[in-house]
């Protein structure tokens, strides 16, 4: 009688994927091919994908060959990752952004358009890249498959005021998937979605002010958002040289931190990660230890707190108490009151505005130069916004172009400009001597904690690094609240509500040691486990032995 070993996709770590892959309990193909009905059951409510690999097949079919060989080339070989739609990828296929019936599961799926890099716009729907982005590189090299791209907030959520979190004028809007039309929170809204229900084993994102952290928070995931310079971003859309990074999205410390493994390192293509420490990328794996929280300091800005605190945060707030007991049970030292003394003058200021809007003025026009065909001739921001405000296909009636205008129109027009400079040295000094960098000196720090929604913009100023791991979640008894759009931002009882996040914030570079802080603390608390959302996908991969002779079979469900 043949044997059956069922794996779960929704909750699979990397290391199971490949300690299967290792036994031949499944191959990468009957990965790819599970992943992918996974998607086709759940993305037209959810629209967290925006495109998959016509390819995927046939590259786990190779990466399978190589195995078969005995060449592995390490953790992520054979195993399918999902990246965020400003990354550039270079492949033999190109597409015209139609849909097509996918064969090998036979369902609808938006096609994966190799050299497509839109920012969820069709304004460079077409445009071709003459190479893939370094991170991508990285990650073919490691053996990873690339599945599809996610939907984001178009343009990073900075073409208007008027619009929405997760919504794009090419993917529509993406929703979380904890509670029906649930805000997804962040930029890379669709990469969190597609982790949070097992759409492939990780995803990578990107952030200039929360856009990783934010949705991980939201979506009952871990989020990295690592120093300025650790990760290359050469070939993917930047807003700000200053602010911009590339991390991981995944369901556990440790996939997040294999991931980051992968991508992290010195590139000549962008200056910034000359300033990886000696050049030497950590091992972030190795810094999984549940011992990590011994000894460590940690500082809580209570005066950081309370002025972003309001009655809708409480839960947040309750959440992040009991965690703070959590960590000192797990050895840590908390010292309250590490706080950011300029706070209030940040919360009042403009210059870190004044620093993104100069900086993607100047960092677009750049990206858009170096693209091998532009199918619009869109050569700054003034002509993307102008395409924008004409095209019926981006939906210019409802959602405006506002934010667009407003950096447009705000002095100084590029970041090489004296008027820069100063609005940079401020916001220098909120980040450093007046607020993260500060506190953590003063007091002797190894990192700052602080709840949900508190983090990102502390960080952001000097590029420091962010992780986030789930703690909790809204109450039964939480009144329903929604956005002018109908978006779910809160609602009550598990597992209805939105997660909230213990998150950790350190000096730049100081990824390994957050790492293993963040482990330590889910080992502890093991959250993501006790919510569930109110749509799971229900194909499955089967595998069944007969003597020598390995069947993958695809579950799907009915």
């Amino acid at each position: 009688m043949a044997a059956t070993m069922p794996t779960d996709l929704m909750e699979a770590s990397i290391e199971q994927l490949g300690y299967g892959l290792r036994q031949h309990q499944f191959t990468s193909v009957g990965l790819v091919k599970a992943y992918l009905l996974k998607i086709a059951e759940v993305n037209g409510e959810l629209n967290a994908v925006l495109e998959t690999n016509p390819d995927a097949l046939s590259i786990a079919a190779s990466l399978d060959e190589e195995r078969a060989d005995g060449k592995v080339r390490g953790p992520l070989h054979g195993i399918p990752i999902l990246i965020k739609d400003f990354i550039a990828t270079k492949d033999k296929l190109n597409t015209t952004g139609t849909f097509i019936r996918d064969h090998h599961c036979g369902r609808l799926l938006f096609p994966f358009t190799a050299d497509l890099l839109p920012a969820g716009s069709y304004a460079l729907l077409g445009a071709k890249v003459s190479h893939d982005a370094t991170i991508v590189t990285k990650l073919r090299k490691a053996g990873a498959i690339i599945l599809g791209k996610t939907n984001l907030s178009q343009w990073a959520h900075l073409r208007s005021f008027n619009t929405t979190n997760g919504w794009s004028a090419r993917g529509g809007q993406t929703h979380g998937p904890y509670f029906p039309d649930q805000d997804p929170w962040g930029s890379s809204s669709g990469s969190a979605v597609s982790v949070a229900l097992g759409l492939s084993a990780a995803a990578l994102g990107t952030e200039t002010d929360g856009s990783i952290t934010y949705p991980a928070s939201y979506n009952n995931i871990v989020g990295i958002k690592p120093t300025v310079g650790l990760t290359s971003r050469h070939m993917i859309i930047s807003f700000s040289e200053h602010e911009d990074t590339v991390g991981p999205l995944a369901r556990t410390v440790k996939d997040a931190a294999y991931l980051l493994q992968v991508i992290s390192g010195v590139d000549r293509r962008d200056n910034y990660t000359s300033a990886i420490p000696d050049g030497v990328v950590p091992d972030f794996v190795s810094a999984c230890k549940p011992s990590a929280l011994a000894s460590v300091r940690l500082g809580i800005p209570r005066n950081a707190i309370s002025i972003l605190s309001d009655n809708a945060s409480r839960p947040m707030l309750e959440a992040f108490e009991w965690s703070v007991d959590v960590l000192r049970a797990a050895g840590a030292t908390i010292i309250e009151d590490a706080n950011f003394t300029a706070a209030v003058e940040y919360m009042n200021s403009t210059a870190t505005s004044t620093v993104v809007f100069a900086d993607w003025k100047m960092n677009l026009p750049l990206y858009l130069a170096a693209l091998a065909f532009n199918p619009q001739n869109i050569g700054t921001l003034e002509d993307l916004r102008n395409f924008i405000t004409t095209s019926p296909l981006e939906d210019s009636l409802k959602r405006d172009v506002s934010l667009m205008d407003l950096a447009i129109q705000s002095p100084p027009h590029n970041n090489k400009d004296p008027q820069f400079w100063e609005a940079y040295q401020k916001a220098l000094y909120f980040g450093e001597e007046g607020g993260l960098a500060g506190a953590i000196e003063r007091h002797q720090l190894d990192a700052v904690i602080l709840p949900a929604n508190f983090a990102p913009h502390w960080a952001a100023s000097i590029g420091a690094p962010i992780i986030t791991v789930p703690m909790g979640a809204y109450p039964a008894g939480t009144p329903m609240a929604k956005d002018a759009w109908g978006l779910v931002e809160v609602a009550s009882n598990i597992p209805s509500a939105c997660p909230h996040p213990h998150r950790e914030i350190g000096k730049r570079f100081s990824e390994k040691q957050l790492v293993g802080m963040a482990y330590a603390f889910e080992q502890r608390t093991k959250f993501r486990d006790k919510l569930k959302p109110y749509v799971t996908p229900k194909a499955s991969i089967e595998v069944t032995k007969r003597g020598n002779e390995v069947e993958v079979q695809v579950e799907e469900s009915d």
